[in-house]
């Protein structure tokens, strides 16, 4: 090869390199800026699609995990009047057997049944307030599941809920959930965009990040609303 090839080859080389870098860092960015780029959106990849993807199977992965661990901490109820049966939840609140329930659930007089883990137990109650519609009863029990109360002070409009709440079916025993965000709420109640037939009534209600928000009763319009955590730490004495 002549000396002659040899300066042609690397002048070639230089050209091409300067070309590069003038059309990356110069007629690039030009069009980066220009109408018809966008366009047809020239700059879209794939990437931030897959990243979306991966969010919401991670959020809804985390949603499952968390209301696998919550649901062991509602109990179902089942009372006996003389003229029917009325059926519900509750929320265990100590480890040692204290829950708390819908009065309305638990009227004076009935023979009443409570299910944890799948099994009835013993249980007394302790007290009722018919104006606050709850019931605090303790059963016969101990390390049981329990879960923390969230601070209802911080509660917004929109926020992501979801509640937990048991039935019972031909003797078994069913956990039902169901998703909704806070329409509006008060010192007294969380009203949810939620609607559920009477067997949800004393579910428990939940923020995303699996606290206690309330416990839940069922308006005439079959809107899930909650009795909220702060109303039942003061029944309770907490």
């Amino acid at each position: 090869m002549t000396t002659r090839n040899i300066f042609k080859i690397i002048a070639l080389f230089a050209v091409g390199m300067i070309g590069g870098i003038f059309a990356d860092q110069i007629l690039w960015p030009y069009f980066v800026e220009k109408p018809l780029f966008y366009q047809y959106q020239l700059d879209n990849t794939p990437v931030s699609i897959v990243e979306k993807k991966e969010t919401v199977i991670q959020e809804n992965t985390a949603l499952t995990d968390m209301i696998e661990r919550e649901e062991s901490a509602v109990v179902v109820v089942r009372s006996q009047t003389s003229s029917r049966t009325i059926e519900g939840s509750g929320l265990i609140v100590t480890s040692d057997g204290l829950i708390v329930t819908l009065a309305e659930l638990v009227p004076q007089g009935s023979v009443f049944s409570f299910f944890t883990d799948g099994k009835a137990v013993s249980y007394q109650i302790l007290k009722r307030d018919l104006n606050k519609n709850l019931a605090l009863i303790k059963l016969e029990e101990s390390n049981l599941p329990t879960v923390g109360f969230a601070d209802t002070s911080t509660l917004k409009l929109g926020e992501r809920v979801f509640l937990i709440g048991g039935t019972i079916n031909k003797q078994e025993i069913f956990k039902l959930v169901n998703e909704g965000i806070v329409r509006k709420f008060d010192k007294n109640f969380i009203e949810t965009n939620m609607s559920e037939k009477n067997a949800l009534k004393g579910s428990v209600l939940f923020n995303i990040k699996g606290e206690v928000l309330g416990v839940n009763t069922i308006n005439s319009d079959g809107r899930i609303m909650a009795i909220p955590t702060s109303v039942i730490k003061e029944f309770i004495g907490q």
